[in-house]
């Protein structure tokens, strides 16, 4: 256990399922008090997660007032939150720009980009008046190279970037840290959903040979919401294996 988040307080978007609960685990096992945000918190199960939340809110985060509401919610059952992880996200379609339909690219871009803004937008005060906080936001290896047939995932991702380092550079003197990583493809419960010429052709691309795991994402998400994390802002930290190497 890190002793340093013994008690503080994180709240992990996207966390019922998947990569979202992988860190919210990691975290609740450092000694934070997890707060769970996600669509719909149905599927979280303290028994087979391995731990009780300290909150659970249903929340869409691409509805500002649905945000709104939930850390309203949160802070009045849990206090200030030290931590926020923005994981939440879909990835919409696959088809070329000029087929993509309208309505995908929005909800993608509402969902993966717009949401991190809203999440951040309403726990930063707070942190700034108490001077200090760690945010970290999940993007993509899509959204430094940018992937055919996903341009809105891609998109929003790199767009994950850009507002990490504005957010991180406004924030520099202020004890608020933000900063973002970039995973490839992880083992998760959607390869089920992927043909085997898919899943060999990503795999083909990481250096190392293999896929990136949720315990080495959120062994990485815990150190860079830690306060040992305390020289690095708006930084972009790789996940790739060696397929990205800036």
């Amino acid at each position: 256990m890190n002793l340093q988040l013994k008690g503080q307080v994180a709240v992990v978007t996207g966390a019922a399922r998947g990569i979202g609960l992988g860190i919210a685990k990691r975290l609740a096992d450092e000694g934070c008090r997890v707060v769970v945000w996600d669509i719909d918190t149905s599927p979280f199960d303290p028994a087979s997660a391995g731990f009780e939340p300290a909150f659970l809110a249903n929340v869409n985060v691409a509805d500002h007032a649905s945000v709104e509401k939930a850390f309203a919610a949160t802070t009045a059952a849990v206090g200030l939150v030290d931590i926020l992880v923005n994981n939440a996200g879909i990835n919409g379609p696959v088809a070329n720009v000029w087929d993509y339909p309208v309505e995908a690219w929005e909800r993608v871009l509402a969902v993966d980009l717009s949401g991190v803004f809203y999440c951040c937008r309403a726990v930063v005060p707070q942190m700034r008046a108490r001077g200090y906080g760690r945010i970290v936001n999940v993007s993509s290896i899509a959204g430094k190279e940018g992937n055919p047939g996903i341009a809105a995932y891609a998109a929003a991702k790199a767009g994950v970037i850009g507002l990490t380092k504005s957010l991180a550079k406004e924030l520099a003197d202020s004890g608020v840290l933000v900063n973002a990583i970039a995973p490839v493809i992880t083992e998760t419960e959607l390869f089920k959903e992927m043909t085997a010429e898919h899943i060999a052709l990503a795999k083909g691309k990481i250096p190392m040979g293999r896929f990136l795991t949720i315990p080495e994402i959120a062994a990485m998400v815990a150190w860079i919401a830690s306060p040992e994390c305390s020289f690095t802002t708006g930084f972009v930290f790789d996940l790739s294996g060696g397929r990205a190497t800036y």
